[in-house]
């Protein structure tokens, strides 16, 4: 989606080597790749060598033959990988106003209708995308973090498992895999001498741990995904997020996640967080 953060996720694609293009035009995709090819003297659909990303909207010259494109590809040997980038409507009229750009199908109307005009014109694309990214609440720097394991190679093969901490009262995030609610438990902001924490620091992560039912929680999420994961590393899936709420995403939802990513990675699991409301308020 047009505001949902292509430039930063090129910028982070760049910082790990990739060859980064800007909406190159699709019908030229096939070139570009026999180019690259020949440039290593590699035969077309080696997978090997020169890692190629290419960042589009619905701006881009024949975007809309882009997942016939994709399959094309996938039928010569190539490898790919689709990221789709979404926020929600509100999230992208705050982003557009902010900058005081117009919508690229906006033209003299209203920016909503054109947001979503272009969620309609995208609804392929992203239901064939391996990877969907909610950028919505996050800044530069947040969403850089998000998505950098998405693009290191394939130097592991494990599994990369995105905590990720929200606030209910900000919205629940698009790109979630599994959604947990941790208002079960009882609400830290209400223990005055915890209020000004995080669940980040010790103090609130014991206390929010110590409550009934938060250990058995976490020993039941890692069982419950045990199985989960299995069959992901067997289809050979790379990229899942799992979110854990709570009423602003400050205590329980952060002293939860981090608490989950340590006890879920492995050998085959690698597992990073995200806080995406932490700071909010």
């Amino acid at each position: 989606m047009s505001g949902a953060g292509r430039s930063t996720v090129g910028k982070v694609m760049e910082d790990q080597g990739w060859y980064v293009i800007d909406n190159l035009p699709v019908s030229l995709l096939p070139d570009l790749l026999q180019i690259s090819a020949e440039r290593e003297g590699r035969l077309v659909g080696d997978t090997a060598g020169e890692r190629i990303g290419l960042v589009l909207n619905v701006r881009a010259q024949g975007f809309d033959t882009l997942t016939e494109s994709i399959r094309l590809l996938k039928d010569q040997g190539w490898r790919t990988h689709l990221v789709f980038l979404d926020a929600t409507n509100e999230s992208l009229v705050r982003r557009f106003e902010s900058v005081r750009r117009p919508h690229p199908l906006q033209g003299d109307g209203r920016l909503l209708d054109a947001i979503v005009r272009e969620r309609e014109a995208l609804a392929e694309v992203r239901a064939t995308a391996e990877s969907i990214v909610d950028t919505s609440g996050l800044n530069v720097h947040q969403l850089s973090r998000k998505v950098s394991p998405l693009f290191r190679g394939e130097a592991s093969e494990r599994l990369r498992l995105a905590v990720l901490s929200f606030g209910f009262k900000y919205g629940v995030p698009l790109d979630a895999d599994f959604v947990f609610d941790m208002r079960f438990l009882p609400n830290p902001y209400w223990v005055p001498e915890l209020r000004p924490y995080t669940g980040r620091e010790t103090q609130v992560a014991e206390y929010v741990l110590s409550q009934p039912g938060a250990l058995e929680f976490i020993d039941g999420v890692d069982s419950l995904l045990d199985p989960v994961i299995a069959g992901y590393l067997r289809e050979h899936r790379s990229y899942v997020t799992l979110a854990v709420g709570c009423t602003g995403g400050k205590h329980r939802s952060v002293a939860i996640a981090e608490a989950l990513a340590s006890r879920l990675a492995s050998d085959e699991v690698a597992t990073f967080v995200v806080h995406r409301d932490l700071g909010q308020e």
